[in-house]
């Protein structure tokens, strides 16, 4: 998912002291952005020592140039609230920046891009307009306020993941399971990063509130598979209809692995019921190292979890009201709203964004938008610049 960017590297060109001196007292937060985007060459005297120690200064000019080619041409800095918009003609980027007392940067984020809209329709043309194949829904309440193939299902990386948790919920509504279940840590649950309990010890002691807190906050494959084993794959499918057998994320990176073609292939062509036997064939096959799915190139999109937008929106809608929903906002400003809840996913050739949001005025909105394109990486920034300023348009509504 897009991070909040740091900062970017230059040759270091070392004033006189008077120099730096004179500089520093006409810096202001809003000067110090501007140049930034303006001069040639990015100087390491405009940052405090602290702020190079932790980001390194190669990024600088990286990121920096980043912006300008994915968003377009610099156009400026404007006051925004207590913070700063960086303006390109395609999208603004909200800013935080700390100066020191010796007017240096101290602490920079770039927080999630922007577009601008007049209108939601023309949201939808700017989405219709990406390469690949794209989805897109607005919903305030039941009614539909956008929509772009909605009903198509897409690869949506880990905004499958809830469904899981409209399956878990479900068995504890029942009285099947409680959230304070207490599940042990299986190596054979274990799956690849994101996350962080593929690194705890094996038969770590885990509550299912838990697992689900770290499924949807940390979107953590190990918990996800955990949960996937506890509940079995049936009750997931049941909300998941274009996923059949439903995959865990395990099987998903040893089916993808090179090591694995032959699986790969036959998997590909066969049946439900051959895949499901090929799966239990998988069970014993060790994980890929980590380091195969770094590529920029999407990989096997076929071979993933598939839901339409309207099937995510009525998923979310189902969960959002659960308190660990809440935890990660996603690229909403929880200042904006009353209530937000989201799940996302990516990999190369994948994009989904998934929210549920309560406004000011009382009104929910439920906004999904996926991207796939098997032929060419895909803009992150420009999908999320369009995404939060779909989200930036529905928080001011009145």
């Amino acid at each position: 998912m897009f991070s909040p960017m740091a900062l970017a590297d230059v040759k270091p060109k070392v004033l006189p002291l008077t120099q730096i001196q004179t500089q520093s007292e006409s810096v202001s937060p809003k000067v110090a952005l501007e140049r930034l985007f303006t001069s040639k060459e990015i100087q390491n005297e405009w940052f405090a020592p602290d702020f190079l120690a932790q980001v390194p200064i190669a990024q600088v000019r990286q990121i920096i140039d980043e912006l300008k080619s994915q968003l377009g041409t610099y156009q400026g800095v404007q006051k925004n609230a207590q913070d700063y918009l960086v303006i390109f003609n395609q999208a603004s980027v909200p800013t935080k920046i700390v100066l020191n007392s010796k007017k240096q940067i101290s602490g920079l984020l770039f927080e999630s891009p922007q577009t601008q809209f007049i209108s939601l329709q023309e949201a939808t043309t700017k989405f219709k307009a990406l390469p690949g194949k794209v989805s897109f829904l607005v919903q305030e309440g039941k009614r539909i306020q956008a929509a772009l193939n909605t009903k198509t299902p897409l690869a949506v990386g880990s905004a499958f993941k809830l469904a899981v948790l409209k399956a878990l919920k479900s068995e504890i509504a029942s009285g099947k399971r409680t959230w304070k279940d207490v599940v042990q840590l299986q190596l054979s649950w274990k799956s690849l990063p994101s996350g962080i309990l593929q690194t705890w010890p094996d038969k770590s002691y885990l509550t299912v509130q838990t697992l689900a807190a770290l499924m949807i906050s940390l979107s953590d494959n190990t918990a996800t598979d955990t949960l996937i084993n506890l509940i079995g794959r049936q009750p997931i499918e049941l909300v998941s209809p274009h996923n059949r057998p439903f995959l865990t994320t395990r099987e998903l990176f040893i089916l993808k692995s090179s090591r694995n073609e032959k699986f790969l292939k036959r998997y590909r062509t066969s049946n439900e019921a051959q895949r499901r036997a090929i799966l239990k064939e998988l069970f014993k096959k060790p994980l890929p190292d980590v380091n195969e799915f770094e590529g920029a190139n999407p990989v096997a999109l076929d071979v993933e979890w598939f839901f339409t937008a309207e099937e995510l929106c009525g998923l979310i809608e189902q969960v959002a009201d659960l308190p660990l929903m809440t935890i990660n906002p996603g690229v909403a400003n929880p200042k904006d709203w009353q209530r937000v809840a989201f799940k996302g996913g990516s990999e190369p050739g994948v994009l989904n964004m998934t929210s549920w949001l309560q406004g000011k005025n009382g009104r929910s909105y439920c906004v999904v938008a996926t991207w796939n394109n098997s032929n060419a990486s895909l803009e992150e920034s420009k999908f999320l610049a369009l995404y939060n300023g779909v989200l930036a348009k529905l928080a001011t509504n009145k």
